[in-house]
């Protein structure tokens, strides 16, 4: 120490500042430091666990924390997603009419309760009245019908007017399905209230609004956001997972599982949906956490029972026939038409949403709605398959008909098709085109909307028609030599649900490229277990056809469409460039700046004068030796506490990374010594480094910069946003559409 008095080392592991080590908004975590910094903590609990027994019942406490923590944000999506559902069902019956004996039936429980219902007409019940009987008194003949039209658009626009404005007014980030942003936050980006309370208040309260609205859209996708809600929250209330960001995104990766686990009663599903699509980060911890926080969820789903059905499972199958071998070829047809359209889908929504944001037209959201909502509505209601919501329509599809069935679909007279057959292929080939046509423009609206059910019933309808197709053919032609052996005339070996299940299931893994966790979805889903080699075919050729027109899913496309720096996994890097060409500065620039170990005082402005996140420390600007790395926003935080906490600090104290206070005049005022904040770590890489495996470093480590040497002297840096703006070059693609750092 020198003579001016003490100077206090103000250190952050005995003395904490507020705000050193935390990140701003936009900014990337560094996981690198914050895996280490968790390793410390838990070391010293653990140090500490043997010396007494309270702090041995905290050692146990910190340890379960986690379990606890997975059984609170599987109690409270479960409990969620169990309203929505129940509200969601409510609100699409009320376009259609009311129940009398009490507003808040469902037409479904309304005419449970009524002695009235045959068989034939399942949903007639003088309990449930549409609009125009409620209104004119009649229930039959034009006016009754333009009535029920008119009464059709006026709620579908009234719901989707509330879901807009509720949004842009209190949550703008509730719009959307969720998956994109969560997809980047689990890789380490910070975007500050995505996941808050306010988020998930309007997500709820907008999703059931969006999607009883008859809006193309699913509620599946944002499940998962309202998961991701619940399990922020809930963070909050263990200071393991509130002060550590990594660990953050631990539960964060379970609670995606969660999302899953009660948007499809899928709870493995949910675990490999999160491993496989949308997890950065997945240790062996989290599978376990994951797969009780899912099991949980879809337990709580369960007792709350929004299906009425005591069913978990959304589209119940009982298929009676099993399937054969010669069917592989149509099911591998239906893999080929979900690529194809998964491939063009993602280039028409991409499309549409470039045009949303160049153009006028994404400064007026609220009409947008208003009018999307207007169109569906108009072009929906004549069409029983377009009136009815998502799901009821993948559940008439999956539907084996039976002797006892009053189904449209199910008009045969002995195997021939009748004329209420005839009627529904048209529909169904009507609302094809309408689904594709109006869900490219639907995705990406400033409300809540998923892509899950409308992708399964373009899936859907299309495997239906061409099971009814091949069921004909089979029917027709069963001495052909591909029926002969396992076709007998007059018998029903072709079942027309099991073809519409599989090209549900092809047209969702065309617009995700989800594999694994699709096909355990789609058989906990609908509970066909024999089915699983079928699933397979079609979802492995759905991706390899969509993978041969562009790599990435819809998810990953909207990621890069809004600019976050998010490095794909699954994406090779395949140019030879060296770390050399990708640092920074480059040749024509100006130096890098740089801080020296000693020669900084507390008022000089390189912090102030630059924007950069952080600053390399040398020893002295000849030498431009490396001694570590300091972020920008500790530093100023730091320095500004120093000014307020510690005497004699002043404009002129020199700032000073050092072990050692070095000797000072005897004049001068007390040194600042801020040792304690620098990274002595920083991960470095040689000029020379091939950038494929740099890029791999950035991926696996999940670092935020690394320092460019070459002999020692520091030459540069490279940052992951360098690391995306050179594979944008690299691909042809504008390097300025990677906004953040």
């Amino acid at each position: 120490m020198n003579g001016n008095g003490p100077s206090r080392l103000v250190d952050p592991l005995e003395d904490p500042l507020p705000g050193v080590g935390t990140y701003e908004d936009f900014n990337t975590i560094d996981w690198v430091r914050e895996k280490s910094k968790d390793r410390d903590r838990h070391r010293e609990i653990t140090n500490k666990s043997r010396q007494s027994t309270v702090a041995l019942l905290h050692s146990i406490s910190d340890a379960f924390s986690g379990w606890l923590l997975m059984l609170l944000v599987g109690l409270m999506s479960g409990a969620l997603a169990g309203g929505i559902d129940i509200s969601a069902h409510w609100m699409t019956d009320v376009k259609g009419g009311l129940c009398l004996r009490g507003f808040w039936f469902n037409h479904e429980h309304c005419c449970w309760l009524s002695n009235e219902t045959t068989f034939q007409e399942r949903d007639r019940c003088p309990q449930w009245q549409s609009w125009a009987e409620l209104i004119t008194g009649k229930s039959e003949g034009p006016f009754a019908y333009i009535m029920n039209y008119l009464m059709y658009i006026f709620w579908a626009l009234m719901f989707s007017f509330l879901a807009v404005i509720l949004v842009r007014a209190f949550a703008p980030y509730a719009c959307g399905s969720g998956i994109p942003e969560i997809k980047t936050i689990l890789s380490g980006f910070i975007i500050r209230g995505y996941l808050g309370k306010w988020t998930l208040i309007i997500k709820t309260i907008t999703l059931v609004l969006a999607v009883s609205s008859g809006l193309s859209l699913g509620k599946e996708g944002p499940l998962v956001h309202v998961a991701c809600c619940c399990a922020n929250i809930l963070c909050h209330l263990f200071t393991k997972y509130r002060k550590n960001e990594a660990k953050r995104r631990e539960v964060l990766s379970a609670a995606a599982a969660v999302g899953v686990s009660v948007a499809f009663g899928a709870p493995i599903g949910g675990v490999l949906f999160s491993l496989e699509e949308v997890s950065y980060y997945f240790p062996l911890k989290t599978l376990w956490r994951s797969f009780f926080a899912a099991l949980v969820a879809a337990f709580t789903l369960r007792s709350i029972n929004p299906f009425g059905n005591s069913r978990l499972v959304l589209f119940y199958v009982e298929f009676h026939t099993p399937w054969h071998l010669v069917e592989l070829a149509p099911f591998i047809l239906l893999g080929i038409f979900g690529g194809l359209w998964g491939a063009l889908f993602i280039k028409a929504n991409i499309a549409w949403c470039r045009l949303r944001k160049t153009t006028c037209l994404g400064h007026y959201p609220v009409i947008e709605v208003l009018v999307v909502a207007a169109l569906t509505a108009l072009l929906a209601y004549p069409n029983s398959y377009t009136r009815m919501s998502g799901s009821e329509l993948i559940s008439e599809l999956f539907n084996d008909c039976s002797l006892l069935d009053s189904s449209q679909l199910c008009g045969y007279c002995s195997f021939s098709p009748g004329p209420g057959l005839y009627t529904a292929l048209w529909q169904l080939a009507l609302a094809l085109v309408f689904k594709m046509m109006i869900t490219v423009i639907t995705f990406g609206m400033k409300v809540p909307s998923g892509l899950f059910i409308p992708s399964m019933a373009v899936g859907a309808i299309a495997g239906r028609l061409l099971g009814v197709g091949m069921e004909q053919l089979a029917y027709y032609n069963h001495d052909s030599v591909i029926f002969k052996g396992w076709c007998s005339q007059g018998a029903d070996c072709i079942t027309p649900g099991l073809y519409a299940m599989v090209g549900a299931a092809a047209c969702l893994g065309g617009v995700t490229r989800m594999t694994v966790s699709l096909v355990v979805i789609m058989f906990e889903l609908t509970g066909g277990l024999e089915y699983i080699v079928p699933l397979m075919a079609a979802t492995m050729t759905s991706k390899w056809v969509a993978d041969a027109f562009g790599r990435e899913g819809i998810y990953e496309a909207h990621i890069r469409l809004n600019g976050y720096p998010f490095l794909e996994p699954k994406e090779e890097f395949e140019h030879s460039s060296l770390a050399v060409d990708v640092m920074r500065p480059r040749r024509m620039d100006p130096a890098l700046a740089v801080l020296t170990q000693e020669g900084m005082t507390v008022g000089e402005s390189l912090v102030e004068s630059t924007h950069f996140s952080g600053f390399p420390v040398v020893v002295s600007s000849e030498s431009q030796r490396l001694v570590g790395f300091v972020l920008r926003r500790d530093l100023l935080i730091s320095i500004d506490n120093a000014r307020k906490r510690q005497d004699g600090i002043v404009s002129a104290s020199q700032v000073v990374f050092t072990e050692h206070t070095p000797l000072l005049p005897p004049d001068a005022p007390p040194p600042l010594r801020l040792r304690c904040i620098m990274d002595l770590s920083p991960f470095t890489v040689t000029d020379h480094t091939p950038m494929d495996i740099t890029v791999d470093i950035f991926r696996k480590l999940g670092l935020r910069q690394c320092l460019v040497t070459h002999n020692g002297r520091l030459l540069g840096i490279i940052t992951k946003k360098d690391i995306l703006k050179h594979m944008a070059q690299m691909a042809n693609r504008d390097p300025d559409s990677i906004l953040f750092n």
